[in-house]
């Protein structure tokens, strides 16, 4: 398969953007999702974005000190932290809803086939 024939454009990873550089944007689907999550909320009051880039830099400061290299291939993963802790703190979601919610979600990957996409139905 070519790179014309793979869906959503040159990327392969369907309507993840490509850079100037012509490389996908995200590295995955679920990056570009956390990425428009957190412009959303706070683009609807939930936080300001001065208090988004303050605990996504903590996030990143403690993974440094918990040993991550700071390669880049972890920065959403930061990203999606700090995203679950202003969630928490602001009440959007309690801790106990976001443990019952990421328990799901494990289950579902795990049964998931390689390859497919993951449904939340099915993860029980």
């Amino acid at each position: 398969m070519t790179d014309a024939q793979l869906p959503g454009g040159t990327s392969g990873l369907g309507d993840i953007p490509l850079g100037e550089d012509g490389k996908p944007v995200f590295a995955a689907p679920w990056e570009a999702s956390a990425f428009a999550l957190a412009v959303r909320l706070s683009g609807e009051g939930h936080f300001t974005w001065d208090e988004w880039a303050t605990t996504l830099s903590e996030e990143i400061r403690a993974a440094q000190h918990a040993g991550d290299p700071d390669l880049g291939d972890t920065y959403y993963r930061h990203w999606l932290r700090a995203l679950e802790r202003l969630c928490r703190e602001r009440g959007l979601v309690s801790d106990t809803e976001a443990s019952h919610r990421k328990e799901a979600w494990r289950r579902a990957y795990l049964s998931t086939p390689h390859g497919k996409p993951v449904d939340l139905a099915a993860g029980g």
